[in-house]
């Protein structure tokens, strides 16, 4: 098995189309069979209009991430044996850039709750009450300018 370095993970905006094998296989692992999620809850209408980014090393996928043309980002999703190593900050890192290269105002998020510090060190601030989306309790967090 490859070791990851940081350094050398990618980040690159991919469309729902050509990389529809790659997501579904991440956000299958991560939000389906490790987190519970009822799999008609993790599939919406929204994949194919939204911009997906995926982050790999070595033409290995680590991860992924989507962001709606509302301006929401969602569907963050790391391998279990990529966490920790920087994978998830570069890919909410590549997605901020990507907004504010092309002027998407009001961008927001709903960060599950054990994840709202590593959002807010990206600049996220928690607004409102926490609650619950597919069984895991949520905060909703907003980009702060």
């Amino acid at each position: 098995m490859t070791t990851l370095n940081s350094s050398k993970i990618k980040v690159q905006p991919v469309n729902w189309f050509n990389y529809q094998k790659e997501l579904t296989e991440i956000r299958t692992k991560v939000f389906i069979e490790e987190q519970s999620c009822p799999p008609d809850e993790e599939w919406d209408e929204y994949d194919r209009s939204s911009k997906h980014f995926i982050a790999y090393q070595d033409d290995i996928v680590l991860g992924c991430g989507r962001l709606m043309e509302s301006g929401q980002i969602g569907r963050m999703a790391v391998y279990k044996h990529a966490r920790g190593l920087g994978v998830g900050g570069a890919i909410l890192a590549t997605i901020v850039k990507y907004c504010a290269a092309n002027n998407i105002e009001n961008v927001m998020l709903n960060a599950q709750t054990h994840a709202i510090g590593f959002y807010q060190r990206y600049g996220f601030e928690a607004t409102g009450d926490t609650f619950m989306e597919a069984g895991i309790p949520h905060q909703k967090m907003t980009l702060s300018n």
